[in-house]
């Protein structure tokens, strides 16, 4: 789980999965969902004030160090040493994605397992896209490629399909991938979504997985965000 960011938008000197939604941080409710989708080893990347992060997850996951901030790609290079006896499928999930559902994870780790599939992206369509990375896709609707907003041209810009920063990867193509990226991009970062070149560059498949509600996938990165978060839980747990 990458969980290294300090949130400079939303104004907090707190890193920013430590922000509290129905008073608990929001990484607790990433944990929370991948553990009752029934994933038992989980690996936190840090960063920003990392040691705070630490504390706050206790001995639910393994925490590794990203120590500069280099991008997403970056991030999960570092979790490399922790997974290279492990030989299966990796959730890639966002501490500060708080919403989404074990039976999301679960359905794509099942996506992950049908023929050709080394790595499954978790998509959803936002009336406003600002923000998010876009997803581009082919003629017959295969995924091609994720296009981070700062690199999108004008048309790419129009796009309303977006990733969530949700992905599963085969482990093998996985670390394959990041060792094919670099920082030809407008934010010299290290971009998790280009080790997806890898999958289809070797000729294997990338699966898109479209949320039907687009609130699941949604992150935290303003206040205003975060509080359309409260609410949709507070009027969720009325209806139940």
């Amino acid at each position: 789980m990458l969980a290294g960011g300090k949130g400079v938008r939303i104004g907090s000197e707190l890193p920013k999965v430590l922000l509290q939604l129905q008073n608990k941080p929001l990484i607790l409710h990433v944990l929370e969902g991948l553990n009752r989708a029934g994933i038992i080893y989980t690996i936190v990347v840090v960063g920003y004030r990392g040691e705070m992060v630490i504390e706050a997850i206790g001995k639910r996951a393994r925490a590794v160090w990203q120590n500069e901030q280099l991008g997403t790609g970056h991030a999960v290079m570092q979790a490399e040493e922790e997974l290279r006896s492990f030989n299966g499928r990796v959730i890639v999930a966002c501490g500060d994605v708080p919403l989404i559902r074990p039976e999301t994870f679960i359905g794509m780790v099942e996506a992950s397992m049908e023929p050709d599939v080394k790595a499954v992206v978790l998509t959803m369509m936002k009336q406003d896209p600002t923000g998010y990375g876009r997803v581009i896709r082919g003629s017959r609707g295969n995924f091609q490629k994720i296009v981070e907003e700062r690199d999108a041209s004008p048309d790419e810009k129009k796009i309303r399909e977006v990733n969530t920063g949700t992905y599963v990867f085969d482990r093998e193509f996985l670390f394959r991938g990041l060792e094919e990226i670099n920082t030809d991009n407008a934010q010299n970062e290290y971009y998790l979504p280009d080790a997806l070149l890898y999958v289809i560059k070797t000729g294997h498949r990338v699966k898109v997985i479209t949320l039907d509600d687009p609130i699941e996938g949604s992150g935290v990165n303003t206040r205003d965000e975060l509080h359309n978060l409260e609410k949709y839980l507070r009027e969720k747990n009325r209806t139940v």
